[in-house]
């Protein structure tokens, strides 16, 4: 069954073969904790939300048509799922915990050489907590979790090429937070 892709999966959960889910969850699981993780800072609570999300694919299966990315779709149910939870419990959203994810950065680089890399990451936290939801969204999904800009398309449900445009304007913002903090 592992041959099987995911598109083919889900049809065969559309079909009926709720058994299929359980693939899909071993594949997906720690792709969909991250990204959960990555916005909340919350590991309870992204495991719940991972949960939440294949229970909620299984109950819209019948809205998957097979067609586009299954990634893209899955994303879509996380992002609504993520959300909805926020929305429900109306807890602060300013949890992101950037060091979590290891960033390539120039050792000796970063504001003269002063900032270890840890230091680095820890500013580079702070400034993702300054930028808005949409726009640390949309830098989770492009830059930690590396998805396509057509498939961020179809999460944000825009074209790729708005996609692309978000994610710049996010990543341009983020730079400026970035620098602003250093001076200070």
């Amino acid at each position: 069954m592992q041959e099987l892709s995911d598109n083919v999966l889900m049809l065969k959960v559309k079909s009926g073969d709720i058994d299929k889910l359980g693939l899909l969850y071993e594949r997906h699981k720690k792709r969909l904790f991250g990204f959960f993780f990555n916005m909340n800072c919350d590991a309870m609570t992204s495991e719940d939300l991972v949960q939440n999300v294949f229970i909620r694919m299984l109950k819209y299966k019948h809205t998957y048509t097979g067609e586009g990315s299954f990634l893209a779709w899955m994303f879509s149910t996380a992002r609504n799922v993520n959300n909805d939870h926020y929305q429900k419990n109306k807890r602060n959203q300013n949890q992101f915990d950037i060091s979590t994810v290891e960033y390539k950065l120039d050792d000796g680089n970063i504001a003269d050489g002063k900032m270890t890399k840890k230091d680095a990451l820890e500013e580079l936290d702070r400034a993702m907590m300054k930028l808005a939801v949409d726009k640390r969204e949309i830098l989770v999904l492009s830059k930690l979790k590396e998805m396509k800009f057509s498939e961020i398309g179809q999460v944000l449900g825009c074209s790729e090429g708005t996609a692309k445009v978000k994610a710049h304007r996010a990543l341009k913002e983020l730079k400026v937070v970035f620098k602003q903090m250093q001076k200070q």
